[in-house]
């Protein structure tokens, strides 16, 4: 049987239903929206299609359907948090075109220490360093082949081969959540409370609140693998680093640029807003786009950045990003939301403790099988509308729900990170599952704590 052909049927027909079943008290503009996100949400699941495929959906069926304007869907596609993304993408992209990431990434480890168990320290420190500015899936295909040199170094023996596959995917996932560009679910948080709230996360703001968790949790997911006994070999069990070369001119001026954009994101709003008053995040992202294209790399080799190398920008990424803003329109501008809270405010015995941590909960564990940017386009915007419908916190919740989609741990399609390391032989299905579900666990009392704790003090 051909599932595949079977879900792409299931979908317009998810759609159909909705739409001609007489819904009470729903207009059609807001049945256009709920029949819209049914169907561009099985197809995503399902991977029917291919996501970035999924994600324009909402440009033909919205406007045809009666939901919303064409000129108001396709507003989402260019929504300036996209360009923020990019931004930092095409930055990332120039640390990788002359190899900066593996010069830090090198260094890092060789600070930490060279032991068994700090050689797993230092390379998730790396990772989840790199991570924070590069995409978590370019930073474990980079870390991967180093990892898999030391493993070979060390007689490829277990736990330790299994431990640091693992520590290198944990890692990616957990140091994304640390700044806004490192993980697509934190993005589409910011653009959907700018737009279903009106109020702004920056740069800065979220770092102060994340980076604490971030830090704490990579610290928990490194005891927790490291807790075994080291046999001790007769030829010892120390990593000897390679000899980097000397720091090329390339790696310099990249670095610079790198260093002041982001100086400039951290100190924007006591620094430069008062000189620069309309200076926002995704200004100084698009700034240090500009600036790789146009400073030169030396040497004969051009420019630090050139468009062939911004081609590899992940624009399926984007186009999930956008597809979940024109969900979060329809569901703002149309009945859907008054309708929709209608029926969670059957939920409203709960305490507010209570909706909070199974939020997180259910989207910890949806986030294995599906990905973390659907998973994130998809909800928040519903949760926009249960958390005024039960009288819970807005933003504490959609920062939660936004963390718990970035901490999926189980399974290796859960996260891009989790299956590349999946793919070098060194770590099995049970393996993975059995270490990640306690910290998955792990991930959900930490979110916990900080959205209920930490987010009022920063925010």
């Amino acid at each position: 049987m051909n599932w595949k052909r079977i879900n792409l049927l299931i979908g317009p027909l998810l759609f159909a239903l909705v739409m001609f079943l007489p819904i009470g008290g729903l207009s059609t503009e807001g049945k256009s929206v709920m029949a819209c996100t049914l169907w561009v949400a099985f197809w995503w699941i399902t991977e029917a299609v291919e996501l970035p495929v999924a994600s324009i959906l909402p440009i033909i069926i919205f406007p045809l359907s009666g939901g919303l304007k064409l000129d108001e869907i396709t507003s989402s596609y260019g929504h300036p948090l996209i360009y923020l993304f990019m931004g930092g993408f095409i930055i990332g992209l120039a640390i990788q075109k002359w190899n900066l990431h593996q010069r830090i990434a090198f260094n890092i480890i060789e600070i930490v220490g060279t032991s068994e168990k700090r050689v797993i320290l230092g390379f998730m420190l790396a990772t989840a360093f790199l991570s924070m500015w590069i995409s978590n899936t370019a930073t474990a295909v980079m870390m991967l082949p180093i990892g898999l040199s030391v493993v070979d170094h060390f007689g490829d023996r277990k736990p330790f081969s299994k431990n640091l596959m693992l520590g290198i995917a944990y890692a990616a996932s957990i140091g994304g959540v640390a700044t806004l560009i490192g993980t697509p679910p934190n993005i589409i948080l910011a653009g959907i409370v700018k737009e279903s709230l009106g109020m702004e996360i920056s740069f800065f703001q979220w770092m102060i609140f994340a980076t604490p968790f971030s830090i704490i949790l990579l610290l928990l997911t490194w005891i927790y693998l490291t807790s075994y006994k080291i046999e001790v070999q007769p030829n010892g069990s120390d990593f000897k680093m390679a000899k980097l070369p000397k720091m090329s001119i390339q790696e310099k001026r990249v670095s610079i640029v790198f260093a002041l954009i982001a100086f400039m994101w951290l100190t924007r709003s006591f620094i430069w807003e008062p000189i620069f008053p309309g200076l926002d995040d995704t200004i100084i992202a698009i700034i240090g786009a500009v600036l790789m294209f146009l400073i030169p790399a030396g040497e004969g080799k051009g420019n630090l950045m050139d468009w062939e190398s911004a081609r590899k920008l992940p624009w399926d990424v984007l186009l999930i990003f956008g597809a979940g803003l024109a969900i979060a329109k329809g569901f703002a501008e149309t009945d859907l939301t008054t309708w929709l809270a209608g029926y969670f405010i059957q939920l409203e015995f709960l305490p507010a403790f209570a909706i909070l941590i199974l939020v997180i909960t259910v989207i910890n564990f949806l986030t294995e099988i599906t990905s973390n940017t659907a998973t994130a386009s998809l909800i928040l915007p519903v949760l926009v509308t249960l958390s005024v419908s039960l009288g819970v916190e807005t933003l504490p919740l959609l920062a939660g729900a936004a963390m718990a989609a970035s901490c999926a741990f189980m399974l290796p399609v859960a996260t891009p990170p989790n299956a590349i390391v999946f793919s070098s032989g060194k770590i099995t299905i049970k393996e993975m599952v059995q270490t990640g579900f306690l910290l998955n666990v792990i991930s959900i009392v930490l979110t916990f704590c900080f959205v209920n704790w930490v987010w009022a003090l920063v925010f």
